[in-house]
């Protein structure tokens, strides 16, 4: 079996492979299930009091005193390398060019988003937010400890120690299957139509593979510039919208002016291809760096960041530029 659609808790897996003396902090969320708070979900990277200088840490920047990074931890060590490239914890992989027909098949896992897997957690508590989860995307940890994940073109549920897979071939077999009803709940106006539960869901796995190194390189890159942000910015927490599928935090002193959402959208109704944005709460002014059209606010084409010969830092580049701006204007 796919260890990544195995019975997973990526904290544990992490504390298992870090090397020894280091409390390791992952991207994905982990059981046991939080149940009460404003999120009803773990921080995955959050510190917390007392915590040793020798938490391990999925980027570069933050608290000081600094804390070792996965990048380094497997810098002679090719196994805990590959191990944490997979999960995005760094050392991190190049995203590859969009796959073939790739506007119809990210619309055909958009629709799995928001019509059952956002749906199976609203259900039990309210909330929609879902994660990247290696290999794609998932809901927190909920109820009796349940996720619902998409991890390539297969459906996961795993509740406790025990785990259920299958390729949906329709809405109607997947909500059938997490035992929900289809559910627009988590949509939004750019969201694309339910359409007929009951009609064909053909999921490339080649699309299921690239959203997750998206989703993966995204939440890297945003928890990092979330650690980086001052206390004074008051960083929301990095979420997975099912409804504009995209990972996205908000962050800066609203009452300056200088707050914005921080993210990067698979592509959508504008874009056959992936991008970075950041949208302003308080508008934009006539800077240049301000390019978007279809709302106020910047954005990074995929053809730039593809190209990059360092993309991960091409695009905390983008994102910087934007909180200089916003804080200097």
């Amino acid at each position: 079996m796919n260890p990544l659609t195995a019975c997973r808790n990526p904290a544990q897996e992490a504390a298992d492979r870090a090397p020894d003396g280091m409390s390791p902090r992952v991207l994905e969320p982990s059981p046991p299930a939080v149940i009460d708070g404003d999120f009803f979900a773990d921080d995955p990277v959050a510190l917390a009091d007392g915590d040793p200088e020798t938490t391990l840490r999925p980027f570069t920047a933050g608290t000081q005193p600094a804390r070792p990074t996965w990048q380094a931890a497997g810098a002679d060590d090719t196994e805990l390398a590959s191990f944490a490239a997979d999960r995005w914890l760094g050392p991190w992989h190049r995203l590859g060019a969009v796959p073939t027909n790739y506007v119809a098949q990210r619309e055909a896992f958009h629709r799995l988003a928001y019509s059952v897997v956002a749906a199976a957690r609203h259900a039990e508590n309210g909330k929609f937010g879902l994660r990247f989860t290696a290999g794609g995307f998932g809901t927190p940890f909920f109820g009796e400890d349940r996720q619902v994940r998409v991890v390539g073109n297969t459906l996961v549920d795993q509740v406790g120690d025990t785990v259920r897979t299958m390729q949906p071939g329709s809405i109607k077999a997947a909500a059938e299957f997490i035992g929900v009803e289809p559910s627009t709940v988590a949509a939004e106006g750019d969201s694309p139509p339910l359409g007929d539960p009951s009609g064909p869901l053909d999921l490339d796995p080649a699309t299921g593979d690239f959203l997750g190194a998206w989703f993966g390189f995204a939440t890297s890159v945003l928890e990092e510039l979330r650690a980086a942000a001052p206390e004074s910015a008051q960083p929301g927490r990095t979420q997975l919208w099912p409804g504009h599928f995209d990972p996205a935090v908000e962050l800066g002193d609203e009452s300056a002016g200088h707050r914005a959402t921080f993210g990067a959208s698979p592509g959508d109704a504008g874009s056959a291809e992936p991008y970075l944005y950041v949208g302003p709460w308080a508008g934009t002014t006539d800077d240049p760096f301000w390019n978007a059209s279809a709302f106020p606010g910047a954005l990074l084409p995929f053809d730039q960041l593809l190209t990059a010969s360092e993309q991960r830092q091409t695009a905390i580049d983008f994102f910087r530029r934007a909180i200089e701006l916003l804080t200097n204007r």
